[in-house]
């Protein structure tokens, strides 16, 4: 008589295989979304957080399946061995997100000038979101970010303004910035006159003796008003400073970040300061902080040379 072995299947591998391809094709499809679709941050986060959750849960699975096939041979190790494989990538994303969280400071945004920000020209758009941003004072966020990013400063360069803006617009086209909007360009012309002082102009005739008879009096031109030096300011810049802000997108997700690069001009040198900020997370992961360090990085080469500490 012949006995024949009849091997249990396991539950748990097939709901391992299964639970891993959904938060594989989760992720992916919010990936896709982003990057060349309309899907915006605050959702994008929302789906990594179920993805890595049913990868977690699929391990649990998995483990318990091939225990199975250890323990009585049950069927499903090879979908427990794909389970496993598939649901690194989820879990990676989750655990790169979750530690950069752990390291970094909660900020939003970054300044390199901390005691003075540059103003937007235009406010960034904020949508309200299940992300809320905590509130945070400007001393805070300025000793958060000393510690966490000590190289981004300010930028000084002993150079005429005209060939910092020219630097600054060159690798802001270099890095893939969209410039939204600029005040005060026109301070990097060469041919740019400061304005004058409006002066006090006298009207009249020239009085000389008396001759003939008496004429009757003559009205007296009043002096034309002179426009006032505010008024003939570049965009109504103050002196020497130009604002550019811009938007760049991030390389493997495509969110927009917000940026504004400031030129101020300090006697013989050209100040140079930049802000970025997210628009709808608390914590922008350190992504704030790599982009201004990689333009204020790229504008040193260019300016290499005039460059001052």
């Amino acid at each position: 008589m012949t006995i024949r072995f009849i091997r249990p299947v396991s539950s748990a591998a097939r709901w391992a295989w299964r639970l891993s391809m959904l938060a594989f094709l989760l992720l992916v499809g919010a990936w896709l979304g982003a990057r060349f679709g309309p899907l915006q941050l605050p959702s994008f986060v929302l789906a990594v957080l179920v993805s890595g959750a049913l990868a977690a849960l699929s391990v649990l699975f998995s483990l318990w399946g091939l225990w199975r096939l250890w323990q009585i041979g049950a069927k499903g190790g090879l979908a427990s061995s794909r389970a496993l494989v598939l649901a690194i990538l989820p879990l990676a994303v989750l655990m790169l997100g979750a530690e950069r969280y752990r390291s970094l400071p909660p900020l939003f945004e970054i300044v390199s000038d901390p005691s003075d920000p540059p103003a937007w020209i235009v406010p960034p758009p904020h949508r309200r979101s299940w992300l809320a941003r905590p509130g945070i004072d400007a001393a805070t966020q300025a000793d958060l970010q000393a510690g966490a990013y000590p190289t981004l400063t300010v930028r000084r360069y002993d150079g005429a303004l005209d060939r910092v803006y020219q630097a600054v617009r060159k690798v802001a086209a270099d890095q893939r910035f969209t410039v939204t909007s600029t005040r005060g360009a026109a301070y990097a012309r060469p041919d740019f006159q400061p304005p004058a002082a409006a002066g006090t102009a006298t009207g009249g005739l020239a009085q000389g003796p008396a001759v003939g008879p008496a004429m009757p009096p003559v009205p007296v031109p009043m002096p034309r008003p002179e426009p006032q030096p505010e008024d003939l300011r570049p965009d109504n810049e103050p002196p020497g400073i130009i604002r550019i802000q811009a938007t760049a997108r991030n390389g493997i997700l495509g969110f927009p970040w917000d940026i504004l690069i400031r030129l101020r001009e300090e006697e013989e040198t050209v100040l140079v300061d930049i802000r970025v900020a997210s628009r709808d997370t608390p914590h922008d992961l350190g992504v704030s902080a790599s982009i201004a360090n990689a333009y204020l990085t790229a504008l040193d080469g260019e300016l290499l040379g005039i460059a001052s500490r």
